[in-house]
């Protein structure tokens, strides 16, 4: 039997929204801006996608028996 992560399954959604928003909007605000202020939306998605990971590692691991 595995564990259940941190995140709820509506949590986990609403990360990968999160994610894949970020991740798309920081190609296109680097095309359209000229400063670096899309390197935010690197930071967050890298963020998300590290908590999402982190997820994913305690689900994959086994309950222990008590």
């Amino acid at each position: 039997m595995r564990s259940a992560g941190f995140l709820s399954e509506s949590q986990r959604r609403l990360a990968w929204v999160g994610f894949l928003l970020a991740a798309f909007q920081a190609p296109l605000a680097a095309s359209l801006i000229d400063d670096a202020s899309w390197l935010f939306a690197v930071v967050v998605a890298l963020v998300v996608a590290t908590v999402i990971l982190a997820d994913d590692a305690q689900r994959r691991r086994p309950v222990e028996a008590e």
